[in-house]
């Protein structure tokens, strides 16, 4: 495919902005090449500035689970900015998807509307320091939650992707408190815990990894943290920025019929435009300014463009038979992706869970982060390139997971299939 529109723009972009791209993953390096400069998208395609269109399982890395450019989003978008961009002051857009949140998600009896994922969980875990006075966390390996210092210690996605176990720029007292066990490890989390005996204020983590490809919690795994956690008085958060209205209306705690006492939630709850938001426990979120002494604050949180985008969309998945759609979407690319895979002697594990999914160039069933981390990441470079030049694009990491909408057709996903098979064919 011709790209040199987009060559030209991402070395325009390098003498601008640190590697031409605004988050790391985007700039291709470790795919090798340079990075598709997208101009636009629509429906289940986007289209880069060279004109070429491809079959897009990125979809914004997940909160595009209508689609691109979905009608009905770009209608209301487009008349609530007609009546302003930004308040500085409460509307009663703000209550009303606080409200779909609240009957939508177990776990949250209140919830707080910010701008990000990162925003999410840097204030959830602030208010579970405050709630329980407590200083140290325990974080999983490989999971993700966004660039708070404290956080990136063993972080997955980018960080995993560019072979860092950490960040520069991160002091060591800042990183001293969070302490760090693999995922699908429950006995881990019970030895960190005795070693630190009334010192942990919460466990965080994504409940279906999805910053380290797509991991599934083992089996009873969800259940064991939930009872470890209540028996030390420690506030249990999940992450569900990815993982949120994606794998079920009410998200992974839901699917797996468990319950936290925080949770973090971003990309679907926008829509595709800037969203994040923590809630849980009346009696936690009570701490929060300016009820309690935990103070956040946002200029932007709660903006009513991204809050209309996600009243809009949220009230699309509560539809009856919605998540059944996505189900068998996914599940026919996953199926003929394995078969591919099957037919060509490639050793591979394909990981899914509702809508996302990933496939690892590892013959052994990927349970955590070192798992992951034993793909052969070169053979993965080749299936990226051969994808799209082929017109699917995938994410540019081995460690990024795939997503499927509703408006990826039949069509779509048999055109995929043709094009991995014959890609895998190569390898």
């Amino acid at each position: 495919m011709e790209s040199s529109k987009s060559l030209s723009a991402w070395q325009k972009s390098q003498q601008y902005i640190p590697g031409g791209v605004n988050s790391p993953v985007r700039n291709f390096s470790k795919v090798g090449g340079h990075p598709r400069f997208i101009e636009r998208g629509s429906g289940s395609k986007v289209y880069d500035i060279d004109g070429n269109g491809y079959i897009d399982y990125v979809a914004s890395w997940g909160p595009l689970i209508l689609g691109h450019a979905h009608p009905e989003i770009v209608n209301a978008v487009s008349a609530a900015s007609s009546h302003g961009t930004s308040f500085g002051a409460p509307t009663t857009l703000e209550t009303e998807l606080a409200e779909i949140i609240v009957n939508a998600v177990p776990s949250i009896e209140k919830v707080r509307l910010v701008n990000s994922g990162t925003e999410a969980t840097m204030s959830a875990i602030r208010l579970a320091r405050g709630y329980t006075g407590r200083d140290k966390i325990i974080k999983i390996d490989g999971c993700y939650h966004g660039h708070v210092d404290y956080l990136l210690a063993k972080a997955g996605s980018g960080v995993a992707t560019f072979g860092l176990s950490d960040s520069g720029g991160v002091p060591e007292d800042f990183a001293r408190n969070t302490l760090t066990v693999p995922f699908n490890n429950p006995e881990a989390v019970k030895a960190t815990i005795d070693a630190n005996p009334d010192e942990i204020a919460c466990l965080i983590l994504e409940p279906i990894m999805g910053n380290m490809g797509i991991i599934p919690p083992r089996e009873g795994y969800l259940n064991e943290l939930r009872e470890i956690t209540e028996q030390h008085g420690i506030v249990l958060i999940f992450d569900e920025v990815i993982t949120g209205f994606r794998v079920a209306y009410g998200g992974a705690q839901s699917y797996y019929d468990v319950t936290p006492d925080m949770t973090c939630l971003g990309k679907v709850i926008g829509g595709g435009l800037p969203v994040g938001a923590y809630g849980g426990k009346r009696d936690i979120m009570q701490c929060v300014a300016p009820e309690g002494d935990v103070y956040q604050a946002g200029t932007l949180s709660g903006n009513p463009l991204a809050v209309t985008a996600g009243i809009t969309t949220l009230n699309k998945l509560s539809a009856p038979g919605v998540y059944e759609q996505l189900e068998t979407n996914a599940s026919t690319l996953a199926d003929g992706l394995s078969e591919a895979t099957q037919k060509n002697g490639i050793d591979a594990w394909h990981s899914r869970v509702g809508s996302m999914l990933m496939l690892y160039f590892t013959p052994e069933t990927v349970t955590d982060a070192d798992g992951a981390r034993t793909a052969d990441t070169e053979r993965y470079r080749k299936y990226f390139w051969g994808l799209l030049e082929s017109g699917v694009y995938v994410a540019p990491s081995q460690f990024e997971a795939g997503f499927v909408s509703l408006v990826h057709s039949q069509e779509d996903i048999s055109t995929t299939v043709q094009a991995a098979s014959e890609v895998i064919s190569k390898l």
